[in-house]
């Protein structure tokens, strides 16, 4: 396993630097310089250390946890929540999806839906996408004019810095898929009759819009990574170098909360089940 820090790691956005998304790699080896195979038995460790530590986290009851994912279409949202949290406890962990706000939520503010699903005490939440659809979506497909959206990246940094404030630990990724990698994807959905499901000709029209969604990603990348909410621009063209890149910060997040489990108001030792 590396011994990088979460400070020093090689896709982590320091906050206050320039972000130019189109330069950041989206395949890497430097990190698990193994072959698939070898990777894939890393990963089985993984996630058995994942496991305990959620367990702590649970147990304890003290602290939260909040994991964002962004990504362009086919970029591995579901699989790397699939693949790389599926050990968890199902008690302690929940995944919130924001799809196409419904009458009611546009009824509010567009973080009142975020607000409600944040993690409580010992609970892991995961936003597969969130809040920041509220500005690449509605910036990129020009929903709202710049006036209104741009706002949003002080709102948003006031509202993580808030979570953050009253104990939530917040990690937020960034897939980073190339234009070619999302072909293949997309093209191996039309070519699976179980995956053609997957497939909307909607996609298209993003993918049509790659370079100005590459443009936003970099604008919200810079401007919303910060201290208390980092994000980590991970190269996710191999999905099982993908998972283990994700499941390493996961861990080391984690880590870093030295958890303890409760301590108990008697001794085991005295008591004897019949």
């Amino acid at each position: 396993m590396p011994a990088i820090s979460l400070k020093n790691h090689p896709f982590r956005i320091q906050p206050g630097g320039k972000v130019d998304i189109t330069a950041i790699p989206t395949t890497d080896e430097s990190l698990f310089p193994m072959e698939k195979k070898e990777g894939e038995e890393l990963m089985k460790s993984f996630a058995k250390e994942i496991d305990e530590l959620q367990t702590r986290l649970y147990a304890e009851g003290k602290q939260r946890l909040l994991v964002i994912f962004q990504a362009m279409d086919t970029g591995g949202k579901d699989g790397v929540i699939r693949n790389v949290f599926d050990k968890m406890d199902p008690q302690g962990i929940r995944v919130a999806s924001f799809k196409r706000p419904s009458p009611l939520e546009l009824a509010h503010d567009y973080l009142w839906r975020i607000h409600q699903e944040v993690p409580q005490n010992g609970e892991v939440v995961i936003f597969n996408r969130s809040h920041y659809e509220d500005i690449l979506a509605v910036r990129v497909r020009e929903i709202f004019p710049k006036s209104r959206w741009e706002k949003r990246y002080d709102h948003i940094v006031n509202f993580e810095q808030m979570l953050a404030d009253e104990g939530t630990t917040i990690l937020k990724i960034f897939l980073n898929i190339s234009p070619d990698e999302q072909k293949q994807r997309l093209q191996a959905r039309l070519d699976d009759s179980e995956k053609l499901w997957k497939f909307n000709p909607g996609d298209l029209d993003d993918r049509a819009l790659w370079p100005k969604f590459m443009e936003a990603y970099s604008d919200v990348l810079e401007k919303t990574s910060t201290e208390a909410a980092p994000w980590y621009a991970v190269p996710a063209d191999r999905k099982w170098y993908r998972d283990l890149v994700v499941a390493d910060i996961l861990i080391k997040t984690l880590k870093g909360l030295d958890m303890k489990y409760p301590s108990v108001d008697f001794d085991p030792k005295t008591i004897t089940i019949d």
